[in-house]
C-alpha cells in the first residue's frame, strides 16, 4: 500500500464537472493498493497517516498531527502510483491491486478515517477524477507500507 501524503491549503476533486470532495488546510492523500495488502497494513498506514507530525507548532516547528490542528483530509485512490516504469517508456501497472480488493480497501480507509477526523472527503473510486490542490510548504510525503513494521 502506498500514500503519497500532501499537506495543503485547500484541495478539491471533480467528476464530471461536480465536486465530490474538498477541504481546507489539512491533507490531500493519493492511495494506491498491491494485490497483497489487506486491512491489517491499512490499519498500520492509517496510524501513520494520522500521526504524522508534519503541522507547524507556535514556533514554526512540524511538530504537530492532523488531529493537533483538526485538519481535513481528501482520500484519493490511485492505482498509478504502483506504476512500474523499469522498461520502456510505458508504464506498467501489474503491480497495481485488483479493482475488487483496492476498492474494498479504499472504502475501509475512509470509514476508519471517519472514526478519527471529523472532516473526511473523497473522490470515486475508477472515476475520471480532476484534482486541484495548494500544497503547502511544499510538503510531501511518499509512504509506503513496505517500509514500516508491520
Amino acid at each position: 500500500m502506498k500514500f503519497l501524503i500532501q499537506r495543503v491549503t485547500k484541495a478539491s476533486c471533480t467528476v464530471d464537472h461536480q465536486i465530490t470532495g474538498q477541504i481546507q488546510d489539512g491533507l490531500c492523500v493519493f492511495i494506491g493498493f498491491s494485490n497483497t495488502d489487506t486491512r491489517q497494513i491499512a490499519d498500520k498506514m492509517i496510524q501513520k497517516l494520522i500521526g504524522l507530525r508534519i503541522f507547524a507548532d507556535s514556533e514554526g516547528k512540524t511538530n504537530l498531527s492532523i488531529r493537533d490542528v483538526n485538519g481535513s483530509l481528501l482520500l484519493i485512490s490511485q492505482f498509478t502510483l504502483y506504476a512500474n516504469c523499469r522498461k520502456g517508456n510505458r508504464p506498467s501497472f501489474t503491480d497495481a491491486g485488483s479493482p475488487e480488493l483496492a476498492n474494498d480497501l479504499y472504502q475501509y480507509i475512509i470509514d476508519e478515517c471517519r472514526k478519527q477526523i471529523p472532516i473526511v472527503e473523497t473522490g470515486i473510486f475508477g472515476a475520471d477524477m480532476k484534482i486541484e490542490l495548494i500544497n503547502d510548504g511544499p510538503f510531501t510525503i511518499d509512504l509506503d507500507s513496505g517500509d514500516l513494521s508491520i
